[in-house]
């Protein structure tokens, strides 16, 4: 009987559906363990086969864990609010909302053919109301709490209002964007406006004006990973950083915490160290001194935040963000117009370029000085771009002996160097020797102290004469929230009279308007200003028309929408109770699945989300919403399936397309190498179907072509990223068509280890199509299905249950590329042994079933089991079966070994030499001669002498 996987495939997949086999309960008497996959966009091209990876990993562990008892919740939504499908509702006038369902749809058919097990049930959807209500519900409990240091968590900022009334904010210890001091009867005095504006400098989310990655062309906000070399990633258009008033999260009140949860929380946190260090670094934290530095003729001071306090006598300029708040304040009139243009020409580039800009030196002097702390004297101070407003103060105290970009900036400039570091080289270390000791030659006080006593006096003197203050700092900065796009979560906020307030959270969800274009507006605001109906009634409590507004009893929405990561950040504990009206998740849904055990996704995500989520989670748990500090238990980065793509070479000179191998190596310049869509390739001899490739586009219709010898226009190969733009992307369903899911499935584990990068190569396909093929054969014979019941042998149980050990231990080690090998070997076992035995092949469908699981319910439902397959008892290795008891001996005369004897390892010297005497082989060998000697090592050798 032949396999044939499309009919087998669907009809399981049609089975798992109308039975909602994979749909997990809240309440069970299993043990619990939560699933998940990192949120997919569903973007109009749908998926190719490098997408599925990281589904297939954890679908197989899903299936394992259910094997061994677990109620799994393995649950699948999408991310689908987003700037692909803004542009192209822009590029075409189609609502967002129609695009994003279409596209939704292709996704759901495309999963459903590869089998994954997912509790469809729980399918989530950023875009859609009924969620993002819960968001901009999680929103407003930011905006009403405050991070209070002295209990490290957040509070109502209703009790810090009570404290305000009762004796002002002189004994608050809690974070704030800005440090002011009033007692209760100022406070008590205040306007409204002027109370809101303070609490602004509390709460956890805030207004305030930001550099954010203004993009002209998509009249939006973009995140720094939104932005590559100086353009928006997505239509390249150019970036520039721009000051506005944004809606801001205040995740640096909560840097400690997000650091100690990677540093001290090993169990919790199963991590990879490498994905650990980049939360590390990306939090950044440091140790130093905030130094005070007088403008000299001026009341301003600007203050620096450094690491060496001790290295102060060595400073020589400073260095300001060019957009540091002061440089236009200090910059003198003769310094104006070039400090102007270097200004304009750095707000082009994005963070990201300068800070990896290592190389280039630029800057402009701005006229102005600074005095020297200790010493009095005049420091230059200048404008430069490797300086980032966002980070510290915005401002070095530059150190050229100790510090080599700092050194390089004044061999630039010509600017002063002074040598206070004895018998050092300038570099990265340069002012500590092998010991940790620091020689300095021009300070007062620090002369020949070590590291750490030069930094204790050094901050002790500043602190002494009030021009500094000892001072832990973060690199972490707070997350721009705002984004002035349309199709995103509205925020939940309105403007009374100037003071933003929040929509009476019972009044949620604020959803969406229509507006008759998705741009922003002729005065430049945000889409939603498009909107005609986007005002909010007191008194109605309800979105009503602008012309309604009187700032009385209607007043204006805000008009940007949040970023796509306020939808990502909370979605894992949506999914626990996905269908609730009342709440964002029940207190027993929450308490019972408690965090992520398997969160499985790509390492672009390395720091953003992760470290929104992380944050998100322990607002929740502050607020006493959840029980849980930390999202995700165990996490892997997948890695990437490459795509081989396809060059052609065309001659710049004559438009003539040439043949590879005709290509003139030496003169390579001569040709423009261009991507030819892997469809027109023969993939087993690397040759171009030419008239496919000439209709492809009409610059091709005409084109000449000089072929081999033989006829063949050879192409080249070259593994890249899997990609559209590159023409190499293979879709998963013209795989499962041919081949079948369950050969897809198990293809892409077996290109190698789950975290590496791996080319795609088709051709592989064939192998493990052929495997499956055998499976099935081991299960059927020429007549149709032919399992029997008779008892299995001792071979039998060998293969079976070192099969067993190897799948259970890989699969626990998430060594999916090895369970796929060991399948191989134990399927061409059984079938030498010609194994037929149900004792045998029951439990390997079992084992194969996470990997495999439609040709496994086949098996399963073909050997008598009227329910799935997907419950069935994991198979327990037993040790007994790979336990030998007998030993081949090789017996041998005088030496040579004459053939080998089957004996159990339990007999004694003597009754192995009697059994081997008595063996006609022997008899034979002796010829009637008595041998002088008989040795024995008992399992390991007989051997007969003389």
């Amino acid at each position: 009987m032949q396999y044939h996987p499309s009919e087998i495939e669907s009809k399981w997949q049609k089975f798992w559906a109308e039975n909602q086999t994979f749909k997990a309960e809240n309440k069970s008497d299993k043990p619990k363990y939560y699933v998940l996959d990192m949120f997919p966009y569903p973007s109009g091209v749908g998926l190719h086969v490098g997408h599925p990876l990281g589904y297939i990993a954890s679908d197989i562990y899903a299936r394992y864990k259910r094997h061994q008892g677990f109620n799994v919740l393995h649950p699948m939504g999408y991310d689908s609010f987003g700037l692909p499908a803004e542009q192209y509702a822009i590029q075409t006038g189609q609502h967002p909302a129609l695009t994003t369902q279409e596209n939704i749809e292709r996704y759901r058919e495309q999963l459903d053919k590869i089998g994954f097990s997912f509790d469809w049930s729980r399918e989530v959807r950023t875009s859609n109301p009924d969620y993002y209500k819960w968001t901009q519900w999680i929103f407003i409990q930011l905006f009403n709490s405050y991070y209070c240091k002295k209990s490290n968590q957040a509070r109502p900022i209703d009790e810090l209002v009570e404290v305000f009334e009762m004796e002002g904010n002189v004994n608050i210890e809690a974070e704030t964007s800005q440090e002011t001091t009033f007692g209760f009867d100022e406070w008590n005095n205040f306007t409204e406006k002027e109370k809101s504006d303070i609490l602004l400098n509390y709460r956890l989310t805030y207004l305030a004006e930001a550099e954010v990655n203004w993009c002209p062309a998509l009249g939006t906000v973009l995140a720094n990973d939104e932005v590559v070399n100086g353009v928006s990633e997505r239509g390249g258009h150019p970036v520039e950083r721009k000051k506005m008033t944004q809606w801001m999260m205040r995740i640096t009140a909560y840097a400690e915490r997000l650091l100690n949860g990677i540093t001290y929380n090993e169990k919790a946190l199963d991590w990879a160290d490498a994905l650990k260090e980049s939360q590390k670094n990306w939090i950044g934290k440091s140790k130093g001194a905030l130094v005070e530095f007088k403008v000299s003729n001026s009341d301003d001071t600007i203050k620096v935040f450094t690491t060496r306090p001790d290295t102060i006598f060595g400073v020589s300029y400073m260095t300001l963000a060019p957009e540091h708040p002061l440089v236009q304040e200090i910059t003198t009139a003769d310094k104006k117009d070039a400090v102007d243009a270097y200004i304009q020409k750095t707000a082009k580039r994005s963070e990201r370029e300068r800070m990896a800009d290592v190389k280039s030196i630029s800057g402009e002097f701005t006229g102005a000085y600074a005095l020297h702390p200790f010493t009095g004297k005049q420091i230059p101070i200048w404008i430069g771009d490797y300086v980032l407003a966002s980070y510290g103060t915005g401002a070095v105290m530059a150190v050229p002996a100790g510090d080599e970009r700092d050194h390089a900036f004044a061999s630039h400039f010509g600017l002063d160097i002074i040598d206070i570091f004895k018998d050092t080289d300038v570099s990265e270390n340069a002012y500590t020797d092998k010991e940790g000791d620091v020689v300095l030659q021009n300070s007062d006080f620090l002369d020949g102290l070590t590291v750490k006593e030069a930094l204790a006096k050094s901050i002790e003197a500043l602190e002494e004469k009030k021009l500094g203050l000892g001072q832990v700092n973060y690199r972490l900065r707070d997350a721009v929230f705002s984004r002035q796009r349309y199709w995103g979560e509205p925020v939940p906020m309105y403007f009374k009279n100037g003071i933003p307030t929040p929509i009476p959270t019972e009044c949620l969800p604020i959803q969406l308007p229509e507006v008759d274009e998705y741009l922003p507006t002729e005065t430049g605001e945000p889409p939603l200003g498009r909107a005609t109906d986007w005002a909010w009634s007191e008194f109605k409590q309800e979105v009503v028309k602008n012309e309604f507004i009187d700032h009385k009893t209607v007043f204006p929405l805000e008009l940007n929408t949040m970023p796509g990561w306020a939808g990502s950040s909370w979605y894992l504990f949506r999914y626990m109770d996905a269908n609730n009206e009342n709440e964002f998740a029940s207190k027993e849904a929450l308490n019972y699945w408690e965090n992520v055990d398997l969160y499985i996704g790509g390492s672009e995500h390395a720091t953003g989300h992760l470290l929104y989520s992380r944050f998100w989670t322990k607002f929740l748990k502050d607020v006493g919403l959840i029980q849980v500090d930390e999202p995700f238990k165990k996490l892997i980065n997948q890695g990437m399936i490459l795509g081989e793509s396809a060059f052609v070479y065309r001659n710049k000179e004559t438009n003539e397309f040439v043949s590879y191998n005709l290509v003139d190596k030496a003169a390579v310049d001569n040709y423009q190498a261009l991507h030819a869509d892997i469809a027109f390739i023969d993939e087993s001899k690397n040759t171009l179907d030419i008239e496919a490739f000439k209709n492809w586009r009409p610059e091709y219709k005409n084109a000449e072509f000089k072929t081999e010898a033989n006829g063949e226009f050879y192409v080249s190969r070259e593994v890249e990223k899997m990609s559209k733009s590159k023409f190499n992307v293979v879709n998963p369903d013209d795989i499962c068509e041919e081949y079948g899911a369950d050969t897809l499935r198990m293809y892409e584990m077996f290109l190698g280890p789950i975290e590496q990068y791996k080319p795609w190569n088709t051709n592989g396909l064939s192998g493990v199509f052929g495997f499956l093929k055998k499976l099935w054969k081991l299960y059927f014979d020429n007549d149709g299905f032919a399992v029997s019941e008779e008892e299995a042998t001792k071979e039998e149980y060998k293969v079976l249950h070192t099969l067993i050990k190897k799948v259970t231990d890989d699969i626990e080690g998430f060594s999916f590329n090895t369970s796929i090998s060991a399948f191989m070997i134990a399927v061409n076992d059984l079938q030498k042994l010609k194994s037929n035995k149900k004792a045998i092949l029951e439990p390997l469908a079992i084992l194969v079933s996470p990997f495999a699981p439609h040709i496994a319910e086949e098996l399963w439902s073909r050997l008598g089991h009227t329910e799935s397959i997907s419950f069935a008892e994991f198979p327990k290795f037993e040790e007994k079966y790979l336990v030998e008891d007998s030993k081949a001996y090789p017996i041998s005369f005088n030496g040579k070994m004459r053939f080998t004897m089957e004996l159990p390892l339990d007999m004694s010297k003597e009754e192995i030499e009697k059994a081997v005497m008595a063996d006609e082989r022997t008899i034979k060998q002796l010829d009637g001669r008595t041998p002088k000697k008989v040795i024995v090592v008992p399992g390991k050798i007989v051997n007969l002498v003389g």
